[in-house]
This record gives C-alpha cells, sequence and structure tokens, in this order.
C-alpha cells in the first residue's frame, strides 16, 4: 500500500502514514445488496500504534436511497487496534469476501465488505505491524496483540466456548478464544444464558422447569461481563465516534426526573418525562402527554365490523390501532395473528385465503420431506444436519413445559415444534436454528393449533426477527446501538450512569431484545405483548422504547445502589414475571410519542425488526 504522511489529530506532532488503503469497502444497513454504503478503509500507522478507519464517500458516490444522516451513523473514525480483540475473515466461494472486527468489549462493528477483494492484502498488512495469532478454533479467526500480558490472560480465563459448549450438552476441556463468540456458538451460547430464567425471588420461580444445562449456560453472559472491566471506555468510543452526528444535541443537557416506583394507579403522571428545570415556565412549554388507557380486547362483533363480506380488512391502519390499545380475545387469535404477522394480505378474500392455506400446506409437506428422506447413512455423512437436529431435540423439551399444551412425557405438541423447527432449518438452511427460536415458535403453535400454519406463520416472523440469529450478531447490536441512543436520548442521566459504570454495551438488555420480553411476561402476557409489537402502530421498533420504560421505572434503585453490569444483570434477570405490563406499555406509547423523529433518528436504518415482511406467500 502508499505510504502517506499524515496527522492523525492536529494536535499531535507524531509522525503518521497511511499503511493500507482500499476503495469500495462497503456496509450494508439494510438486507438488500444494492442498499450499500461505500467508503475507503484505511489503516494509519502513529508511532508504534496501528489505527483503523472507514470513511464513507460523499453523497454523489451513494446509493440515492440513503440518507447522509445514515451514512455518518456507520462511520469509523479511528479504532486503535489495541481495541480489537479479533478480525474474522470471510472468503466465500461465491459472493463478496467481507470481515468482521470485534472489539474487546465484546462489541462488533458491521461487516466490511470488500468488492475489489483485497481482504488478503489486509490481513498481511495488519500482520506486519500487530500480533496476530490465528485461532485454534476456526482459521477465519485471527485474534489480535500481546497474549501474554495480563489483560489477555483474563480474557483467555473466561472460559467462555468452554461455558457455551456445556450448555449445549458437549462439554470439553480446551480453551478457546472469545472470538468465537461471534460465531454460531455465540448466537446459540447466549440465547441459551439469556433466556435460562433464573430468578432470585426465592430461588428458581416453581412454574419453570429446572435445567441444570440452562443453567450452566448463564455462565457465558455473566463470565463476559467481566470483560468490560478491561476495556473501559471501549464502547463509548465506539457510540461516540459515529462522525459525530447526534440528532439530539440539545436535549443532551436536560436531566430527567427518576420514574415513580409506586402502583400503576399511583404512577400516572409526567413526572419521569418532564425535565428538571429551575425555570416554571419551561416546563410549561413540554407537552403534556401519556399513554392512553388500555382497552380491553378486540371481540368478535368488533372484528366482524372490520371485514367486508368477501372478507377483505375494510381499514387495517385503525384495526392495528386497536390492537395496540388493547389486544385480541384469544378465540380470535388464529385468524388475526395471521394477518399482523404478514401470512396474509389485509386486503384478501375468504376464497384467496383458503386457496393460499392449501398451497402453503402441500409445499410445507415438500420441505417437511426433506429431511424425513434422510436415511441413517446419510446423516452420519451430513454433519449439519446433525448438529441442528440435536440442539432442535434438547431444546423443544425444555420450552414452556409448565404450559399444559405441551406439558408431559411424549407430547405430540413438543413433537410438533420438533418438526416445524427442523423444517425450517432445511427452509431457511443459511440461518438454521439457533437457541431462541423455539421461544418464539411456542405461541404461535399454541394459538394456530395447525403444524403447516404454525410453520408459515413463524417464517414470517423469522422475516423480521432472524438478524436476532446471525452468526454475526448484526441485528442484535444493532437494536442495543439503538437502545442506547433512544437511553441518551429519554434520560441522559441514566446513560450517562451507564457510560461511567461500563455499561454502555447494554448486554444486561440482551434477553429483553432477542426473544422478545419471552422470558418476562407470564404466556397470556406475552401474547397480549406480542399482538402490541406486531401491529407496528406507533413504531416498528416499540419493543426498544419497551426497555427504555422498564429501564426508566427502575432507575432511581439502578443508581442508588450503583450497580456494576454484573449486579445489573442479576437484577434485570430478576424482574422476570414483575413487571408490570399494562404500565409499561403505556410508558412506552408516552415515550416514544415524545421522542418523536428525534428517536426515529437515533435508531439506524435497517434496525431488525424492520425488515420488510411481503414474502410473496400469497403470490403462488
Amino acid at each position: 500500500a502508499e505510504v502517506v504522511t499524515t496527522s492523525i489529530c492536529d494536535s499531535s506532532q507524531s509522525h503518521s502514514a497511511i499503511v493500507y488503503s482500499k476503495d469500495n469497502v462497503a456496509i450494508h444497513p439494510t438486507q438488500y445488496a444494492s442498499e450499500r454504503i461505500s467508503g475507503r478503509l484505511r489503516l494509519i500507522k502513529q508511532d508504534s500504534a496501528l489505527f483503523l478507519s472507514w470513511i464513507p464517500y460523499k453523497a454523489s458516490s451513494s446509493i440515492s436511497g440513503i440518507s447522509e444522516k445514515d451514512r455518518k451513523l456507520y462511520t469509523i473514525k479511528l479504532v486503535a487496534l489495541s481495541d480489537v480483540r479479533s478480525i474474522r475473515r470471510h472468503t466465500p466461494t461465491l459472493g463478496w469476501q467481507y470481515v468482521i472486527i470485534v472489539l474487546s468489549s465484546g462489541l462488533a462493528f458491521p461487516p466490511l465488505y470488500f468488492y475489489n477483494g483485497g481482504v488478503r492484502e489486509f490481513c498481511q498488512t495488519l500482520k506486519r505491524y500487530v500480533l496476530i495469532k490465528r485461532s485454534e478454533d476456526d482459521a477465519n479467526v485471527f485474534l489480535m496483540n500481546d497474549f501474554q500480558d495480563p489483560l489477555q490472560r483474563s480474557l483467555s480465563s473466561l472460559e467462555l466456548p468452554r461455558a457455551v459448549s456445556i450448555a449445549k450438552g458437549t462439554p470439553h476441556n480446551s480453551v478457546g478464544s472469545i472470538s468465537s463468540l461471534h460465531s454460531s456458538d455465540m448466537v446459540n451460547g447466549i440465547s441459551s444464558a439469556m433466556t435460562s430464567g433464573v430468578s432470585e425471588y426465592g430461588g428458581r420461580q416453581k412454574h419453570k422447569v429446572h435445567d441444570p444445562a440452562r443453567d450452566i449456560s448463564i455462565q457465558v453472559l455473566e463470565k463476559f461481563s467481566l470483560v468490560t472491566k478491561f476495556a473501559r471506555e471501549t464502547t463509548s468510543q465506539l457510540f461516540r465516534e459515529s462522525n459525530g452526528f447526534n440528532p439530539y444535541e440539545k436535549k443532551q443537557k436536560n436531566n430527567y426526573a427518576p420514574a415513580a416506583t409506586g402502583s400503576p394507579k399511583e404512577t400516572q403522571t409526567i413526572s419521569d418525562l418532564i425535565p428538571e428545570s429551575s425555570d416554571p415556565a419551561e416546563i410549561n412549554k413540554l407537552p403534556l402527554i401519556w399513554g392512553k388507557q388500555r382497552q380491553s380486547p378486540l371481540c368478535l362483533e368488533e372484528w366482524a365490523a372490520f371485514i367486508d363480506t368477501e372478507g377483505r380488512i375494510i381499514d387495517s391502519e385503525s384495526l392495528k390501532k386497536r390492537i395496540f390499545y388493547g389486544g385480541v380475545e384469544h378465540n380470535l387469535r388464529k385468524e388475526v395473528w395471521k394477518f399482523l404477522l404478514g401470512y396474509h394480505e389485509y386486503n384478501s378474500t375468504y376464497a384467496e385465503r383458503d386457496y393460499l392455506a392449501s398451497i402453503k400446506k402441500s409445499e410445507y409437506e415438500t420441505i417437511k420431506s426433506q429431511w424425513q428422506n434422510i436415511s441413517a447413512i446419510q446423516a452420519k455423512r451430513f454433519t449439519k444436519f446433525k448438529e441442528r437436529k440435536g440442539l432442535i431435540e434438547k431444546d423443544v423439551v425444555r420450552t414452556d413445559r409448565s404450559i399444559s399444551y405441551y406439558d408431559g412425557e411424549d407430547n405430540p405438541n413438543v413433537r410438533l415444534l420438533h418438526d416445524i423447527l427442523l423444517t425450517y432449518s432445511f427452509y431457511n438452511f443459511d440461518l438454521g436454528y439457533c437457541q431462541g427460536m423455539s421461544d418464539f415458535l411456542s405461541p404461535i403453535l399454541f394459538v394456530m393449533e395447525d403444524e403447516s400454519e404454525s410453520f408459515w406463520c413463524f417464517v414470517a416472523l423469522m422475516e423480521r426477527m432472524g438478524p436476532n440469529f446471525n452468526r454475526d450478531q448484526n441485528g442484535m447490536h444493532a437494536q442495543l446501538f439503538a437502545l442506547s441512543k433512544l437511553v441518551e436520548l429519554l434520560d441522559y442521566p441514566l446513560h450517562n450512569y451507564f457510560k461511567q459504570a461500563d455499561c454502555l454495551n447494554y448486554f444486561f438488555c440482551f434477553r429483553w431484545i432477542l426473544i422478545q420480553f419471552k422470558r418476562e411476561f407470564p404466556y397470556e402476557k406475552i401474547m397480549l405483548l406480542w399482538e402490541v409489537l406486531w401491529t407496528h402502530y406507533l413504531s416498528e421498533h416499540f419493543h426498544l422504547y419497551m426497555c427504555v420504560a422498564i429501564l426508566k421505572q427502575y432507575r432511581r434503585k439502578i443508581m442508588d445502589e450503583q450497580m456494576d453490569f454484573d449486579t445489573l444483570l442479576k437484577f434485570i434477570n430478576e424482574l422476570s414475571d414483575h413487571i408490570d405490563l399494562d404500565r409499561t406499555i403505556r410508558e412506552a406509547e408516552a415515550l416514544c410519542v415524545l421522542a418523536g423523529e428525534n428517536g426515529a433518528a437515533s435508531i439506524p436504518p435497517g434496525t431488525p425488526p424492520s425488515l420488510p415482511i411481503d414474502m410473496g406467500l400469497s403470490d403462488d
């Protein structure tokens, strides 16, 4: 690479040089290949230190559909290679090469796609200036920096891959690298850890089924939290260095009052939404908003009024608004959920839906037969199939067994969970199966009570939620990043506390986001919450405002007790079944309205579950 003398910062008189520069390196903010942000990747050497930067091109060189604000969100100004834990290289036979850069904090930048090649030269340049070691577990993972210093020894002592392996029932003695957290093991391990259902309110909750494998998997995240103690400022630097884009900069000087901690009737106030100010006139200027009163569920008579004589939904937006404020009576969910999930189009007729059901049932049986017809001899040579099948078999027998629908030995509904999940792994072979997917399918099968319809509704849901389970964890990181921005916007003192406590990665909210609060509320309540979220009425990211609302409810306790990451993680897990759902929805609604356009601008484009739900299911 051409060596150019430059200055890393105006105040620095040190000699610096660009030792690697590559054009047309792109980031994909959405699932569409055409919607990419191209830029220039550089490695800059200053004295003995090496820095990485990725700067997007100006608007004239980008796709017109991507705004300037969106492009700036992804800018990587300068990152010291000493803050990088590992780099994963992907060189597929077909498709573009890309790398994923993982920081010591556990956060990862979006994949950098090399459209004109250059991954090998990039790695070779790194080797000249940084101590790199190829991972013993994965030849495509390169571990960075001095492996004999105290930090690296501490990271190695976390034994994260071993904890993941134990959670999956395959213990081994080798200690792998933390970089494997960004493989499918990381997704499966943390999914298992965050969905383990451990409670400290008198021990494990009685209605939960005791599972030693899931108990031990919580160690993955608990040990992972220790990383933050050795990576101070790394995460905050990642959030801070988004090229200075800050759509809510003026609001940061406000101090937001703590949320009330009384009963729901005692907390119907806007005190936690109004900044503390010495000038009453300033407070009076603020809109006095509060989440609207929750309504009774949508009943059969109301539902019938939304349907014309041929079966079309007359006013889909009014229907979604009605469901947002009250949910759906259980006997209607089988029909209504198909619309909310996108399996049925709102303008489809009875006849069209009947025809779709018959076509999709046949299509489902065809996909299912693909794995049913695999012989024992074939299975021995089909490692991926055996791995996924084994993981599904372990998961379904411990999914919602406290619910009578799945209770008991040799329960046929548990077998249906297994068959649908294994069929989905063949339908979407790239994504396959990860722990946490069974949590999404369970309520759908409970409501639909039909194997084929449950499968296609699950497919529709995974079109939105699938990025939560991607190997590179981009979906989860994007949502955690957006959550940090929303907390910074709506409760800056709390966000600042998290910054001081090295909690800016917001991993303590991982379980909430990964499976959409599935473990935080009783079964009936979670179906109501999902109906609210699926409407996308106020925001397609309403679940993030739910996170903010819960954090605000307990902000005073968190800050007064000066919780560190470990204490905060334990406290958050103990909130399971102790959160008032109606109150939280109302507060999230108020926060969403209060945030307005600034809130929407804080969420990067393509953040799940904003993916389109039109899958062409009715085009057959």
